[in-house]
């Protein structure tokens, strides 16, 4: 993540920000679990009579027809999308408004895309009637899958005209019968009162709001939107109320759990931590994308302190924040806590913070940013590592080094949170194609004494120039969602790497890195998967907006080791319940026929989407 802290150095007038819709966990799943790559998607279009209204070049209903083609002729083969229309077999007079009111087709269903027929399905809607958004949207829910991340895309020049039942309550009532379909809406050349209703249907599930005030502006946002919702997965977890007090808050097994989180807030979750265990507690809201939110008042952050025995303060305190919030920014704070592995001092002196024992992790939302809801959800992230009775070698060896690898790649598809992310199985060259606006994750298992090393580059598309200029970023995660590295700079169309430099690399994974002189090795002491995200900006201003190639070249090095002896078994440390793994091999292992034994640290999370600048100059930053 990419914070305040780190971003000074490139805080300079000429800054300029991209937007990112932000990618959410559906479902807690293990890491194994076959997810869909895409979410199945519902376009949902206004086929009202004001469709009919002139436009720059043509009519509204043109524009839509124009931008929906660009969207499907780039669309993954892979994407579930379907067409839903209303308005278009009737008239808008008074005599047919009972009739108009119900007038909702879904023309497509939402299945694996085919291309043509969809095309001809838009090409084929007449705009002619009434408006009724709240019986589209139950229509558009109601032929998607029931379960699994889903989405609508809706695109609407006004506002309702058929009301009951109101839109914005049809998006409380699906929110409340647990069907989680996130809506994502574009206003048209919309009003105020337009915009304004058309925003809560968004902010209520979960999706974002868009402004197009004209067609061409709808051509280039409109498939970075759908893109963004093929994508989209919703915060996921067993669910769980923290306390306003130590006292009070409820006992946390490991795994994931979900909350929400008020402005100003601090809420208190307990865990048990047996004597010479850590503790890993981490926290992750996902802020909603709005519009128009001043730069110097759009930062976020959050604080975790940790407490011990009788509410004593550990004096262990964090606190992350991010700028540009607005983006669809997804925060995380993250804390291996080793108090537990502290021998208790006895002769009075206060052993609160020491040995085996309850302690209790508060979680503060602290900043707040302009025109946030009153609450988000968060996803908390417990996981307890057994003490260990031999902890393996204590040498800390070099990062890992980067080998370009030969040939063309072989084809994945990133996914849209840590849950769905794609395996990458060992070293070599991966192919995706990421749409603009979108952030997607990969991981790769590293065993004991195994590290990696990575560069992305972003192929040549579109045009080039001021307008086609796009912020790329990419951060590297390890098993429990700290930040190991990242790197950001500008993409122009032209082509470009990620880092730009040396690449990212992890050292080989062994327990003690953890109390590594080396701040910067000490993430590296847990052997599971560990993520890549990559990010393609939405292009500024009138850029085109076309997908964008990407190559990620990976190297996984490293002799296998046998990894620490633990006292205990893990029983998952995050609560998977399965008490080893065995890591892919590297080219070494399957030459020498060993293995590498993995206690898994398995994480299931929000979609953590990195927020950056684009800086229209050709500035770039490395994070330190």
């Amino acid at each position: 993540m990419f914070r305040l802290s780190k971003l000074l150095p490139a805080a300079v007038a000429g800054l300029l920000a991209v937007g990112l819709a932000p990618a959410l966990a559906q479902a807690q799943a293990q890491p194994e679990a076959q997810q869909p790559a895409y979410a199945p998607t519902m376009l949902v279009l206004d086929g009202s009579g004001s469709m009919k209204q002139a436009d720059a070049t043509g009519t509204k209903m043109d524009a839509a027809k124009s931008a929906l083609r660009r969207f499907i002729g780039s669309a993954p083969a892979e994407a579930q999308v379907g067409l839903t229309v209303y308005g278009t077999r009737t008239g808008s007079s008074d005599a047919e408004k009972a009739q108009g009111c119900q007038d909702v087709q879904v023309l497509s269903p939402p299945k694996t895309i085919d291309k043509p027929a969809l095309t001809a399905a838009v090409d084929g809607i007449p705009p002619s009637g009434y408006t009724p958004i709240g019986t589209a949207l139950r229509t558009a829910a109601a032929a998607l899958p029931q379960t699994g991340p889903r989405a609508v895309v809706l695109v609407s020049d006004g506002e309702d005209t058929c009301a009951p039942p109101d839109p914005c309550e049809v998006a409380r009532e699906l929110t409340a019968q647990g069907a989680k379909v996130v809506v994502h809406a574009v206003g048209f050349d919309v009003d105020a009162r337009s915009r304004e209703q058309l925003t809560c249907i968004a902010q209520v599930t979960g999706g974002t709001y868009s402004d197009a005030p004209d067609g061409k502006t709808l051509e280039r946002i409109l498939p970075r939107v759908s893109a963004t919702a093929l994508r989209t997965y919703e915060p996921a977890g067993t669910p769980i109320t923290g306390a306003a007090s130590w006292d009070t808050a409820p006992v946390t097994g490991t795994g994931q759990h979900l909350d929400t989180l008020g402005q100003k807030e601090t809420r208190y979750y307990a865990v048990d931590v047996p004597q010479g265990a850590t503790a890993y507690f981490s926290g992750t809201i996902s802020f909603p994308r709005l519009p128009g939110v001043d730069r110097l008042d759009d930062i976020n952050s959050l604080q975790l302190r940790v407490y011990g025995a009788g509410g004593e303060d550990c004096h262990a305190f964090l606190s992350e924040q991010a700028t540009m919030s607005s983006d669809g920014v997804a925060l995380t704070i993250a804390k291996a806590w080793d108090g537990a592995t502290e021998p208790k001092k006895g002769s009075g002196s206060s052993d609160n913070c020491r040995g085996a024992g309850r302690y209790y992790f508060a979680l503060t939302w602290d900043r707040v940013s302009a025109e946030v809801p009153e609450r988000l959800p968060v996803e908390l992230l417990v996981g307890v590592e057994p003490a260990v009775a031999d902890g393996g070698p204590k040498a800390v060896l070099p990062t890992t080094a980067f080998t370009e690898p030969a040939g063309t790649g072989t084809p994945v598809t990133g996914g849209g949170s840590f849950n769905v992310a794609a395996p990458l199985t060992g070293s070599g060259r991966y192919t995706d194609t990421l749409q603009r606006g979108e952030y997607v994750f990969y991981r790769v298992k590293l065993g004991w004494g195994q590290g990696l090393a990575y560069r992305v580059h972003f192929g040549q598309a579109g045009g080039s120039g001021v307008d086609n200029v796009s912020n790329i970023a990419t951060t590297a995660y390890n098993p429990y969602r700290a930040e190991i590295d990242s790197d950001t700079t500008v993409y122009t169309g032209s082509g470009g790497v990620l880092p730009t430099r040396n690449a990212i690399a992890t050292a080989p994974v062994r327990y003690h890195n953890r109390e590594a002189d080396n701040s910067k090795v000490r993430t590296q002491a847990v052997a599971g998967w560990y993520y890549i995200a990559v990010k393609l900006g939405a292009t500024f201003d009138e850029g085109d907006n076309v997908p964008v190639p990407v190559t990620l070249d990976l190297t996984v090095a490293g002799t296998p080791e046998p990894g620490p002896a633990y006292t205990a078994p893990s029983g998952g440390v995050f609560g998977d319940d399965q008490p080893t793994e065995t890591a892919e091999p590297t080219p070494v292992a399957a030459a020498t026929g060993k293995g590498a034994p993995v206690w898994p640290f398995w994480l299931g999370g929000a979609g953590v989407v990195v927020v950056a600048a684009i800086i229209v100059l050709a500035v770039r930053g490395r994070r330190s």
